[in-house]
């Protein structure tokens, strides 16, 4: 099997992919501490053409630390930050998102059931590593998605959380 070049690949320039269309969807993060983490759902937004991340409260903006992660997605993906949930939640509900929470409560929607109008503009709203998603931010959520777990631990890193519901919402988008 022969290896493809880089130059075969058909990636896009940071400057392309703020051109290029982007998926309906926008990724909140609410206090998530960890910069790495932070990184790595940046790299996973520009594989999946996220239109945005917005980073809230204690998220850290881009630093050269978080590019260990990133691998540069920071110069592509638009994100903004803000201090509360509150301004958030006025700015995406003025750019007519849903906002959709990834997270553990009584009645949340298992992701394999949860599906989405193709028409939908989606925030996922991703929580601090510990805490999860802060009770402020679900208050203002159309509703929760839990991803199934089957083994002794049921959390998942926020960045593999991320790229599993970036697929699936890209999956049912093109389905």
């Amino acid at each position: 099997m022969r290896k493809l070049r880089m130059s075969e690949l058909n990636r896009l320039s940071a400057n392309e992919y703020k051109e290029a269309e982007k998926h309906p969807f926008a990724l909140v993060l609410d206090n998530v501490r960890s910069t790495l983490n932070v990184g790595s759902v940046f790299r996973s937004a520009d594989a999946f053409r996220c239109e945005e991340i917005i980073l809230v409260g204690v998220t850290p903006a881009p630093t050269k630390e978080m590019n260990k992660t990133a691998l540069g997605a920071t110069e592509a993906v638009a994100w903004l930050h803000f201090d509360t949930v509150e301004e958030t939640t006025q700015y995406l509900r003025k750019k007519n998102y849903e906002l959709w929470a990834l997270e553990q409560v009584e009645g949340s929607e298992k992701l394999l059931e949860w599906s989405i109008s193709k028409k939908s503009r989606v925030a996922f709203v991703l929580g601090n590593e510990v805490s999860g998603v802060s009770n402020q931010f679900l208050d203002h959520c159309t509703g929760c998605i839990e991803i199934p777990q089957y083994g002794t631990k049921h959390s998942l890193n926020v960045s593999v959380s991320s790229g599993i519901v970036m697929w699936e919402f890209i999956k049912q988008l093109k389905g």
